[in-house]
C-alpha cells in the first residue's frame, strides 16, 4: 500500500513540482494550501504530468481546525513536507508581522497534531538565507547561523530551532531540514512552473514576464557588490532537481530507522551565478532579450552566497544535474504557455 505523503503548499511552485516526483516515486499525495499564492489549476497540470490528480484540501494551516480536519478526513498520513509558507525577503521586510505569523503559526500546527495522528515526520522548506552574510563561500551545513538580514530569513532560523526544540522534548517525530538556495526554472513538460500572483517576488519569473513584455522592464537591485559585475551571487538551482531531493528525504526519515531524529541538508549546485550572468545565461539559451536596469540595493539582499553541496551528495546520495541554460529554456516555455 502505499504510503500517504500530506504537502502543505502543494499548489505553490515548489509543493506542486514535488508533489510530480512523489507521484512518479509512488506515494499517494494529498494537498493542502488556501490558494493565496498559487492557483486550483496547478492540479490539472499535476495530473497532466502524472496521470494522478493528487487529494486536494482547500484550508489554512494557520488555522488548526482546518488541519485537524484534513488528517481526520485523510487518515494514514505518514509524512508532512511543509512549503506552506509566506516567502518574499523584499515584502518579508515591508510586512513582518504577516511573515512571522503564517510561517511559524502553520509549522506549529502542524507539529502540535502530528503525534496525535500517528504522522513520523517532516521535511521542513528551509533556506540558506539562515546563514546570513556567510564569512566564506561555499558554505556548508557546520557554517555559523547568523543573524537573519530579513524577517523571512528569521522565520527560518526560528522554525528550525522550533523543530529541534520539540524533537529535543521527546515528540516522536523525525525531520529532516532541507536548506535550499535560489530554486528556478519550470518542469520540462511545460505543465506547471512558478506563477505567482500579482508582481513577481523573485527573480525569474520577473525576468521571463519582462522578457514577454508583461512588465516594462526588470530591476537589477545594486551593481556595487563587491563581487566580479557588482550584482549579488547566488546558487540558483533547477526546481525539478530540488523535488526530487524532498523525495530522497521523505524514504530516508519514513523507511531507516539508523538515522539521527532530525538532520540538516544544503541543496544547492555548488556554483554562484550573479544576477547579470543569469541574465545572460537567459539570452543565450532562448535567444531572448531581457530589459533591465540598475536600481539601488534592496534591503535584506545579501551579497554573495552559494552551497557546499558535500552533504546531501554523500549522505542522500542527491545531485543537482540540470544545467542552466535546460533551465532557462524550460523557464520560458513556462512563460510562453500562458494566457498573454
Amino acid at each position: 500500500m502505499a504510503q500517504k505523503i500530506l504537502v502543505t503548499g502543494g499548489t505553490g511552485y515548489i509543493g506542486s513540482h514535488t508533489a510530480v516526483e512523489l507521484i512518479e516515486a509512488g506515494y499517494e499525495v494529498v494537498i493542502i494550501d488556501n490558494l493565496s499564492n498559487s492557483n486550483i489549476e496547478v492540479l490539472d497540470g499535476i495530473e497532466a504530468i502524472t496521470g494522478v490528480r493528487p487529494v486536494f484540501f482547500k484550508g489554512d494551516c494557520n488555522n488548526i481546525e482546518d488541519l485537524r480536519r484534513l488528517f481526520t478526513e485523510n487518515p494514514g498520513i505518514e509524512g508532512i513536507i511543509n512549503f506552506a509558507a509566506s516567502k518574499a525577503v523584499g515584502e518579508s521586510v515591508q510586512k513582518p508581522l504577516l511573515y512571522y505569523r503564517n510561517n511559524l503559526a502553520t509549522l506549529i500546527n502542524l507539529l502540535d497534531l502530528m503525534p496525535g495522528f500517528g504522522v513520523k515526520g517532516i521535511v521542513f522548506s528551509s533556506s540558506c538565507t539562515v546563514y546570513g552574510e556567510p564569512d566564506k563561500n561555499p558554505i556548508d551545513e557546520t557554517a555559523p547561523i547568523k543573524p537573519a538580514t530579513s524577517p523571512y530569513g528569521n522565520t527560518k532560523q526560528i522554525s528550525e530551532e522550533i523543530i529541534t526544540d520539540y524533537i529535543a522534548s521527546g515528540a516522536p517525530v523525525k525531520s529532516i531540514i532541507l536548506r535550499y538556495f535560489n530554486p528556478i526554472g519550470a518542469h520540462p513538460s511545460g505543465k506547471i512552473g512558478e506563477l505567482p500572483i500579482g508582481v513577481p517576488g523573485n527573480l525569474v519569473p520577473y525576468m521571463t514576464q519582462a522578457a514577454a513584455g508583461i512588465r516594462p522592464m526588470l530591476t537589477v537591485f545594486g551593481d556595487d557588490y563587491n563581487t566580479p559585475d557588482g550584482s549579488c551571487i547566488r546558487d540558483y538551482i533547477d526546481v525539478v532537481d530540488l523535488a526530487k531531493a524532498h523525495v530522497i528525504a521523505m524514504r530516508r526519515m519514513l523507511d531507516r530507522n539508523d538515522t539521527d531524529a532530525i538532520e540538516i541538508f544544503n541543496l544547492g549546485t555548488g556554483c554562484g551565478v550573479s544576477v547579470l550572468e543569469l541574465i545572460a545565461a537567459f539570452k543565450k539559451a532562448t535567444g531572448v532579450d531581457i530589459p533591465y536596469k540598475i536600481g539601488p540595493r534592496r534591503a535584506g539582499d545579501i551579497e554573495k552566497i552559494w552551497a557546499d553541496p558535500k552533504k546531501a551528495n554523500e549522505v542522500l546520495g542527491w545531485k543537482a544535474k540540470v544545467p542552466i541554460d535546460r533551465t532557462m529554456k524550460n523557464a520560458w516555455q513556462w512563460q510562453c504557455s500562458l494566457p498573454k
